[in-house]
């Protein structure tokens, strides 16, 4: 079975004005537009265009009516909060203007223990020093539209922070009011304490009004980074990035963070896979976003929210590594699958193959279609539809696969395979 879902942007500030609706084919709304979520995430469940076909107006209501018909029986035994089955994905279209806070997302096994213990400790779900929302992880993948997305993600290889730190000791030198001791700080406290150690300390001390080191440190990197020796110098596009965060954020110690992370620039069709512990920030550009269905973030910077630095530490991966570039299967002419590896999700994007065969694929369980450019017709086994751009549908597990295409795209997310009994 189809239905038409659609839901309205959501207006966070980092928003890019109109970019949503350009996708889709509709006129701007006057305000930023972020996010459009397409699941049945409390927050902002999809609503159900054929609402008079199912009774529900929108998917997480259909859920909680039928879920055996509307997620399936496997979906419904395997993904549950306390006895409510749920949908365990989120499909976004993301669109940004501004930086997004830098942030990170637990595991399983972290979700869990945060949220039973502030749920002991009675914190109120909407309080402002809330860290954990659910019971569930956080992996995402995010994938370009636009021709570039920037971001930053995951820590840097330890030679490319020996080389950030030379510049910033060549430039300061350069400068016409150099602070050696800034510049001594950070290298000391690498060197000493590793990255885990020098992210607490500035950010528990950056955020305080005790310790002026870290101010004092923020500020002149800030300087050093639009100099001419940082423009130079083959780490250009992350001093650059300061100087952008830094009229968004001044003075805020992700400033400095931000230069340990990757500076990462997808093309259109391009992907980042973010696990458990990575921590990352979308700075610019529209993608396809879907991750597991679940609230918690814990933030690290670049942001006026509330920041526990204690338990980001317990969260983080500080193991350096390159971007967590994904790249996609092929298995087929006109489709490319985009599996993190994690059986809440997997993303297919269908197109119309040149030798005139219909693509074809196969689905784990539901799944929610977007799409994008011209029109797509797509079938299952039992129906099918007609998108134009920017539409979207939700596809029940009866389904079993899609097939069809062009002459635009088609973004399918759905749940990921699962592990076989003789698997880990």
């Amino acid at each position: 079975m189809f239905v038409r879902i659609d839901n309205t942007p959501r207006d966070y500030a980092w928003g890019a004005d109109g970019a949503i609706g350009a996708f889709r084919g509709r006129p701007a709304t006057g305000r930023p537009e972020a996010e459009l979520w397409l699941g049945a995430h409390p927050g902002s469940p999809a609503r159900l265009v054929d609402a008079g076909t199912t009774g529900p107006s929108d998917l997480a209501e259909w859920i909680a009516a039928d879920p055996e018909r509307v997620l399936g029986a496997a979906t419904v035994r395997d993904y549950a909060d306390e006895g409510r089955p749920r949908l365990p994905f989120l499909m976004k279209v993301l669109a940004a203007a501004a930086p997004l806070s830098l942030q990170a997302h637990p595991t399983r096994e972290q979700a869990m223990a945060g949220f039973a213990l502030e749920q002991a400790e009675g914190v109120p779900l909407d309080s402002y020093e809330r860290s954990y929302k659910d019971r569930f992880h956080k992996p995402e993948l995010i994938v370009a539209v636009s021709e570039r997305f920037e971001a930053l993600s995951g820590f840097r290889p330890a030679v490319e922070v020996t080389g950030i730190l030379d510049v910033l000791v060549q430039a300061d030198a350069a400068s016409s009011e150099p602070a050696p001791s800034a510049i001594a700080s950070l290298s000391e406290r690498l060197t000493a304490g590793g990255l885990a150690e020098t992210v607490a300390w500035l950010l528990r001390e950056g955020r305080s009004s005790h310790d002026g080191c870290v101010e004092r440190l923020v500020e002149h990197v800030t300087d050093l980074a639009v100099s001419e020796v940082a423009a130079a110098s083959p780490y250009a596009a992350s001093f650059a990035t300061v100087g952008d965060l830094a009229a968004a954020y001044p003075g805020d110690p992700g400033l400095v963070i931000s230069l340990l992370l990757n500076r990462v620039t997808l093309r259109r069709g391009e992907s980042l896979s973010l696990a458990a512990g990575n921590i990352h920030a979308y700075l610019g550009g529209v993608g396809i976003e879907v991750m597991a269905a679940s609230d918690n973030v814990l933030r690290g910077g670049l942001t006026p929210k509330h920041v526990d630095v204690d338990e980001l530490a317990a969260v983080l991966d500080f193991t350096p590594m390159p971007p967590p570039r994904l790249e996609p299967e092929r298995p087929t002419p006109g489709i490319r699958t985009y599996r993190p590896g994690v059986p809440d999700f997997v993303l297919h994007r269908l197109e119309a193959s040149l030798d005139d065969r219909a693509p074809r694929v196969e689905l784990d369980g539901p799944a929610i279609v977007l799409a994008e450019g011209d029109p797509v017709r797509l079938t299952g086994a039992s129906g099918s539809i007609e998108l134009g751009r920017g539409d979207a549908a939700y596809v029940t597990p009866d389904e079993r696969e899609l097939s069809g295409g062009g002459p635009g795209i088609a973004w399918i997310a759905s749940v990921g395979r699962r592990p076989t009994p003789t698997e880990p």
